[in-house]
């Protein structure tokens, strides 16, 4: 039943992930390791300038995404 239930929210695209930079749950982005980044987050990183105050923000937030190790 559960399962029934999972793979329904996820066809009809109501999945949501919490976003690493805004922290909101969002239904569109893309992963980055093991963390998520909106849609969202992401135009507004593409399109910051280096010298704009929410850059350094934008930097805070990313140094909470880790490398996976890799296990042999």
């Amino acid at each position: 039943m559960e399962v029934e239930g999972l793979s329904s929210l996820v066809t009809h695209h109501y999945y949501e992930e919490t976003c690493v930079i805004c922290e909101s749950l969002k239904p569109k982005g893309i992963h980055l390791y093991s963390s998520f980044i909106c849609t969202d987050c992401e135009n507004d990183l593409i399109h910051t300038d280096t010298n704009d105050p929410r850059y350094k923000y934008f930097l805070k937030q990313l140094r909470k995404i880790t490398t996976p190790e890799i296990f042999s």
